[in-house]
């Protein structure tokens, strides 16, 4: 029978979890065992109906064996049941997030019912978080549930009846399908079709027995992650085996319970729309270990590096509120400490967007201190350098737990040491995006646990991040290479600074002034001209036709400004923004025209991060270089010496995920990278790999095009039209080979985009846009499994392939409109520009109505005329009449096929054929079918479809289907005529 996805990946899955092996075709009764462990029952014991989605049952039986009131009266639980299916009802009105978020509140026992003596209200549970051998665990297969139509999951995971986690399983033998395909059918499909399942959910999870990522409802497919298990992250075991272990760790019951009541976070995106974020495993285990630590009490204190762009804010969130909830602490106060007000405002604001209970802000010591002498048990905000002036013993009580951010900030001024002189007795944890050098010992001092290997609590590396997808590779780009600074003149200068890397603006300006010749040669004006140039060009060819955006950083305040004018003579004013701050030293123009506060700031963002706006570019010296989080920008353009944290923390501004985006892209224009192990000296080897020259890249495109075109021996390119087309087809024929050469051909197109436009791609122009459009040709439809192994191409070779569309044309030209009156206005006043708008219009009409006899012969008279006027055979002003004459004739056989074309619609000429080809097979329905097919090609086409041959073969697809329900798809000629019409009325 060989291997399936139900034999081999959902059987597997269930084999893993309940010890119950399908394969054996044994399904025994199933044993009521209460115990933290999940039991098998097939879909027919289950015993609900196909449009229940809680097995309610099984529910009944739970809210009588958890609540007392409810046990005394069980006709009760009817009351909750009936609370339970208006939220599943409700979720067509509120949305799913909502309707999640209100059934999430019933199931982690935050609601409450009358139920009580006297009508007191009494809490409702439906699950026992306390002693979970108390809840009934149950996994089911082929689960079916319809609501507009009908589905089948895979896999369902259910607690006391209420089904909280949905699995997809894809089959493992072919390459092209993979987890992707089954996190596509559940977030585009399932969510949409049966949205019902989803209220309660947990989460989703996707395999094909190789890979395992999971999601929460609605979280687009490129942010599902993978689950780690702790132990095997350097040996993560091969295909299902280590699918296995990871499935079980994930979605035992108690992981499962706490990521329900402890990390799933309610809050609203920019776009004011809620969203559900659960965590990735790193947030989860680094969340975690700070609770185990704090309640354990021996330890009272932990370093957790995880990489930058890796959500350490979000793990921040969920460290808060679960200690807050852990009851063995007592009501604790959580001390949330930022570096800078940029992250202060990132914090806060994440704290703030998830409606995290008492939160509160400060930024004065003063407050502080009232803060901790008056007791306050809350969640609390404050600035880290706020402690520069803290008093010794400002409270002494033990379930105080700070959570510092930027950690290796700490060092300077000693404010390890004050911090923990105030707070003697409190937990203290530090966390960093950028790896801690031995040589701070002042951060080692204030976290590092002697207890921890490494002096690590948790880790979580570049090379970490980039394996599970959580940021993205960085290349840099060293551009014109004669402004790059001569080092050993800065080295002097810079002898009295040990690092600039905790600079505030002004410090930067005054470190500049101090060293006048260097300020000197990095603003002169020349120099910043020709950088702008360069930048300019270099956004236009490679940022801006994918919709991203960039910083640039300059060495001053002063050459933000110097820059921003320069840009401006390439760029409109409004694409691009100063981010400075101005102090009480400046002159008031100065202040008065750069000067933004903190609310402006913010707007400033928010219109960067929207893809829509105007704002291309912002350009900042010191401000936005950390804590800063927009994924849109990819690219950054560097022109100031900055090394080691303050570096990689600027660099990743651009690793963070956002569509189509494949990596961040730093211009070095400073030669900051000419020694990129010096720029990034850290104790930690691997870091110095986290940047790679673009050069790298160029070495493998030669290798990666051989490869590619090694699927082709023998196939002669040069052949053109279908034949050649047909043979390069032939030469992957089965769908193992079409999925090696989609392998190939995909990592060659991410090569391709990345270096696009580069000199050295010239020579592989023919070949690449030649496999290009093989690819193109036999790339799945788009409902088709594995699909989405055959990524959609990237703007440049998609532009390589349709040479005559422009990618990142940002002006649209004015429509023209062709009347009478038009014709008329160029006929008496011949204006050069407007007589050749005319003569492009016909030939662009001309060319969308080719086939038609009246505009064929329009068309070939319009190619005579500019033949004439090419060879001087006619004079201007016969040339402008004579094509004002074939505009007007086109003006009027246009309006002719306008009024044929309305006297027949798409439908009534498809209904004539049918009634022409009728006879006694042919049913009597021939309106049903029209509607039919007129209704499912009306969803397939789009404009041109009939020049494509992906638009054909799905249009053919469509009619075929049509054809198929009124048993008409084995009549050949009724197929063809009935394409012929749809292709000419569609």
């Amino acid at each position: 029978m060989g291997f399936t996805e139900l034999n081999s990946v959902e059987h597997y899955i269930i084999h893993q979890m309940t010890g119950v092996n399908l394969n054996a075709n044994q399904v025994s009764e199933p044993q009521k065992t209460f115990g933290v462990q999940w039991q098998f029952q097939s879909p027919e014991q289950l015993g609900r109906g196909v449009n229940e989605v809680l097995v309610e049952a099984e529910l009944v039986k739970a809210l009588i064996r958890l609540n007392p009131e409810i046990e005394a009266n069980p006709n009760l639980a009817d009351e909750v049941i009936h609370k339970l299916r208006a939220i599943l009802i409700s979720v067509n009105q509120v949305g799913l997030v909502k309707a999640n978020e209100e059934f999430f509140a019933w199931m982690t026992g935050e609601k409450t019912m009358p139920f009580g003596e006297n009508n007191r209200h009494v809490p409702v549970n439906l699950i026992d978080f306390d002693d979970l051998t108390r809840n009934d665990y149950v996994v089911t297969n082929q689960f079916r549930i319809h609501h507009r139509e009908t589905k089948i999951p895979d896999v369902v995971l259910m607690i006391n009846g209420i089904p909280v986690v949905v699995g997809e399983a894809k089959t493992p033998i072919r390459p092209s399908v993979t987890w992707l395909d089954g996190a596509h059918e559940v977030h585009s499909i399932y969510e949409n079709a049966v949205p019902q399942l989803f209220v309660p959910n947990i989460l989703s999870f996707a395999t094909e027995g190789r890979e395992l990522f999971y999601g929460a409802i609605r979280c687009p497919l490129e942010f599902w992650a993978p689950w780690r298990v702790e132990d095997a992250q350097l040996t993560r075991a091969v295909g299902l085996s280590g699918v296995g272990a990871e499935l079980t760790d994930l979605l035992s019951p108690e992981r499962l319970l706490d990521i329900m009541r402890n990390f799933s976070l309610f809050t609203t995106n920019n776009k004011k729309q809620r969203i559900k974020v659960i965590p990735r495993f790193q947030q989860y285990e680094g969340a975690n270990k700070i609770v185990e630590r704090v309640i354990e009490g021996k330890v009272k204190k932990g370093l957790i590096w995880h990489f930058q762009g890796s959500g350490k804010s979000l793990l921040m969130v969920f460290a808060a509120q679960k200690l807050r909830r852990a009851a063995q602490l007592k009501s604790p106060t959580v001390i949330v400490l930022v570096d800078r007000t940029d992250l202060d405002t990132q914090i806060s604001g994440t704290f703030n967007a998830a409606d995290v209970a008492n939160v509160e802000s400060t930024d004065s010591i003063k407050e502080l201190q009232q803060m901790l002498e008056r007791d306050t048990r809350k969640i609390i905000i404050s600035m880290i350098h706020k402690f520069r002036d803290a008093k010794p013993n400002m409270n002494e009580r033990e379930n105080i737990i700070v959570l510092v951010d930027e950690a290796h900030r700490t060092q300077e001024g000693d404010l390890g040491r004050q911090m923990r002189a105030a707070l003697p007795n409190a937990f203290l944890f530090g966390l960093t995006g950028t790896p801690v050098n031995k040589a701070d010992k002042n951060t080692f001092w204030a976290f590092g646990a002697e207890e921890d290997k490494g002096g690590y609590m948790s880790r979580y590396t570049f090379h970490d991040s980039i394996r599970d997808e959580a940021t993205l590779p960085l290349h840099f780009e060293p551009r014109l290479v004669d402004v790059h600074v001569d080092k050993e003149a800065l080295d002097k200068a810079f002898k009295d600074f040990k690092d600039s890397a905790a600079l505030t603006d002004e410090e930067a300006d005054a470190l500049n002034q101090k060293s006048a010749k260097m300020s000197a040669f990095l603003k002169s004006p020349e120099r910043v001209e020709k950088i702008v140039e360069d930048i300019a060009i270099h956004f236009m060819d490679k940022v801006e036709p994918h919709g991203f955006k960039a910083m640039i950083v300059t060495p001053d305040r002063y050459a933000c400004v110097q820059y921003k004018e320069e840009l401006d003579k390439h760029f409109d004013e409004a694409a691009s923004k100063v981010v400075i701050s101005t102090s009480a030293n400046d002159d008031y123009e100065f202040k008065q025209k750069w000067g933004i506060d903190k609310s402006q700031q913010e707007k400033l963002v928010d219109e960067f991060n929207d893809a829509k706006s105007e704002l291309k570019f912002i350009i900042v010296t010191a401000k936005l270089l950390t804590g800063f989080d927009a994924p849109i920008c990819q690219t950054m353009y560097l022109d100031k010496s900055i090394k080691d944290h303050t570096l990689l923390q600027a660099i990743c501004r651009t690793n963070r995920l956002y569509p189509n985006k494949t990596f961040g892209c730093i211009v070095d224009y400073f030669g900051v990278f000419d020694d990129a192990a010096k720029a990034l000296e850290f104790d930690e080897e691997s870091v110095q790999q986290v940047i790679s020259n673009l050069s790298e890249l160029r070495a493998k495109l030669p290798k990666a095009m051989a490869d590619t075109l090694a699927h082709f021996a023998g196939v002669d390119r040069t052949i053109e039209g279908f034949e050649g087309l047909e043979a390069a087809q032939n030469a992957i024929s089965t769908d193992e080979k079409k999925d090696a050469f989609a392998l190939d051909f995909k990592y060659l197109a991410k090569l391709w985009e990345s270096l696009s436009p580069d000199s050295v791609l010239d020579q592989y122009n023919e070949d690449y846009k030649w496999l290009a459009q093989v690819y193109e040709s036999v790339k799945p439809a788009s409902d088709n499994i594995g699909k989405l192994l055959w990524l959609t191409l990237g703007a440049q070779t998609t532009q390589l392939i349709h040479d005559n569309v422009h990618v990142g044309n940002v002006h649209n030209l004015e429509e023209f409109v062709l009347d009478a009156d038009v014709i008329e206005n160029i006929f008496n006043n011949p204006d050069p520009r407007k007589t050749k708008q005319l003569e492009k219009e016909l030939a662009k009409r001309f060319k969308d109505r080719g086939d038609l006899p009246v505009f064929k012969s329009l068309s070939e008279r319009l190619e005579a005329l500019r033949d004439k006027a090419e060879k001087g055979l006619i004079a201007s002003i016969d040339f402008v009449k004579e094509l004002c004459k074939i505009a007007k004739e086109t003006v009027q056989a246009e309006k002719e096929l306008d009024d044929e074309l309305q006297e027949k619609t798409p439908k009534a000429a498809l209904t004539d054929l049918f009634l022409e080809l009728k006879d006694d097979q042919t049913p009597a329905v021939v309106e049903r079918i029209v509607t039919d097919i007129d209704a499912i090609v009306r969803v397939v086409r789009f404009p041109g479809w009939q020049g494509t041959t992906g638009g054909e073969r799905e249009v053919q697809k469509s009619l075929r289907k049509a054809l198929l329900k009124y048993k008409l798809h084995t009549d050949q000629i009724l197929f063809d005529r009935a394409y012929g019409y749809i292709k000419e009325y569609y």
